[in-house]
């Protein structure tokens, strides 16, 4: 199959392609992950920072002790430790509280009392904001301060970056982590995944898993034999069109189906539940099949059975017919044998000088044989019925069994034009042989048989000397019933598939021996 890849097509299989893409989607998930945590991460420090300096600037605007040091004459004296020791028990970097126009009283670098503060101050409201100022970007908050409804000071705190940016770092270490920890997860995952999908398609690339469907498809409709696909519970997992022909079944309503579900003769039911068959035959309502099964594994596994069908029903009606001939040809063959002993009889006769016996010896004999000649081509004008008969009566005759017309015998050729000749040779010679079968091992073995034209079809009849049937006919066409050990009973079978098709009807009788009777219609139904 290489020969046919693309030589532009990659030449990864479909495993190492889907395991790369999984790799990449697993990647671009955690990573995306992980920034969309550090982006929640961040935003949810800055918003706590933000909370953290309203509160404390809030707390210490509110304070009595503070807007009273802001209306006295020296409020750094008495502000800065309380701003320091309330900076030290919190995570404010600064504390400044100031007067109205901005000018620090406090700060965490003593220097820098007594100069501007900056940032944005606004006496009339709260105010927080992200903001460089002189210990660089911080996030802060700027509080009035008023005493008896009067503005007499501005309190700001504030976090920096560089803190929030810690913090967020041993976050950062414990989701790089995770995500790592995730992608490898997802890494032995997905190899697990590949390994499977590589066992599954045989490391095949995607293009040639393809083309192996459509040949695949291809195949399964250009084949004449039937296939089907049973699984390990009795399930249709598929039906080709051959098959589907076969058997009368659609095709697309088999698939999922249970095989006992089928409408199909029990016995066919019955061995496409077997788990290896060989070369069996079956018969359908109008086909000879020929059925083998083979069970199938893959790594121990049990996938259930393959069933292949192949159509024997032109064979089997050709088979008759070459019976029939060769039936014909031994009845030949026995006839001349027998002529040539009576010749010699005759011969030696004359030669003892007793003429008028080998004159009645002769004479006698070549009207026993021709008698029988005369009545079977009389009776029977069908050509091959007639050397059926003929074939069938000669090698009977060699078992020691007696095979005769029926008195009535007599059949016409306009009653037989619609009725097909080899299902006529199945019906018929089916019957003889059975009954021939049935009479070897009694006393005196005699099979009659009749063909009598009727006013509505034809009649055929065949009796027997032998054991008789068992009581209860409802098995015997059925496939595999027989008296006789063995693989037999495909006979008798075969007689009820012919005479169903024909539109007919068969019944079974008789005290002393077997009787069989068809009755088929003059114009095939």
């Amino acid at each position: 199959m290489s020969r046919y890849r693309n030589r532009f097509a990659p030449r990864w299989s479909l495993a190492r392609q889907l395991f790369v893409l999984q790799i990449v989607v697993v990647a671009v998930v955690v990573l995306a992950g992980a920034a969309l945590a550090w982006y929640d991460a961040d935003r949810r420090t800055t918003e706590a920072a933000r909370g953290e300096v309203v509160a404390v600037a809030r707390t210490l605007a509110d304070q009595p002790a503070v807007a009273d040091a802001l209306a006295g004459p020296d409020p750094t004296a008495t502000l800065q430790p309380l701003a320091e020791r309330i900076r030290a028990d919190t995570r404010a970097d600064f504390i400044t509280i100031m007067s109205p126009q901005g000018i620090r009283y406090t700060h965490p670098d003593p220097s820098r009392i007594g100069k501007p503060f900056r940032g944005n101050i606004d006496p009339t409201r709260m105010l927080v904001e992200t903001y460089t100022g002189t210990l660089g970007p911080s996030v802060r908050a700027v509080v009035p301060v008023y005493r008896d409804s009067r503005l007499v000071g501005l309190v700001a705190d504030g976090i920096t970056v560089r803190v929030l940016t810690h913090e967020l770092r041993r976050q950062l270490t414990a989701l790089l982590l995770a995500a790592g920890g995730a992608l490898l997860l997802g890494g032995a995952l997905t190899y697990l995944v590949n390994a499977r999908i590589r066992r599954h398609t045989h490391g095949m690339r995607p293009a040639e898993l393809s083309r192996m469907y459509e040949y695949h498809d291809a195949i399964l409709h250009a084949v004449r034999e039937g296939l089907l696909l049973v699984a390990p519970d009795g399930r249709v997992t598929l039906c080709n069109d051959g098959a589907a022909v076969l058997l009368s079944l659609d095709s697309t309503e088999v698939e999922g189906e249970r095989v006992s579900a089928l409408d199909l003769p029990p016995s066919l039911v019955e061995t496409l539940g077997r788990r290896a068959v060989r070369d069996e035959v079956h018969l359908t309502d109008d086909r000879v099949l020929l059925v083998n099964i083979s069970p199938v594994r893959s790594d121990g596994r049990d996938l259930g059975t393959v069933v292949t069908l192949r159509d024997h029903t032109e064979l089997q009606a050709l088979s008759g017919e070459l019976d029939s001939m060769r039936g014909f040809a031994e009845s030949l063959r026995s006839q001349a044998h027998e002529s040539a002993n009576r010749l010699h009889t005759v011969v030696s006769l004359i030669e003892l000088g007793r003429t008028e016996e080998a004159v009645g010896f002769a004479t006698a004999e070549l009207d026993l044989a021709q008698r029988l000649t005369d009545q079977v081509v009389g009776a029977v004008g069908e050509p091959v019925l007639a050397a059926l008969l003929l074939g069938k009566s000669a090698e009977a005759g060699e078992r020691g069994v007696e095979v005769v017309l029926g008195e009535d015998t007599e059949v016409d050729d306009a009653a037989l034009e619609h009725l097909g000749s080899r299902d006529l040779v199945t019906i018929l010679g089916n019957l003889i042989d059975n009954a021939v079968e049935a009479v070897t091992d009694v006393p005196n073995p005699r099979v009659e048989v009749t063909l009598r034209s009727t006013s509505d079809g034809v009649l055929i009849r065949v009796a027997d000397n032998g054991p008789g049937v068992p009581a209860g006919t409802g098995e015997l066409f059925r496939r595999g019933w027989s008296t006789k050990s063995g693989d037999r009973g495909l006979g008798l079978a075969l007689v009820g598939q012919s005479v169903r098709r024909l539109g007919g009807t068969v019944d079974v009788g008789g005290e002393d021996g077997a009787v069989f009777t068809v009755r088929l219609p003059g114009v095939a139904r």
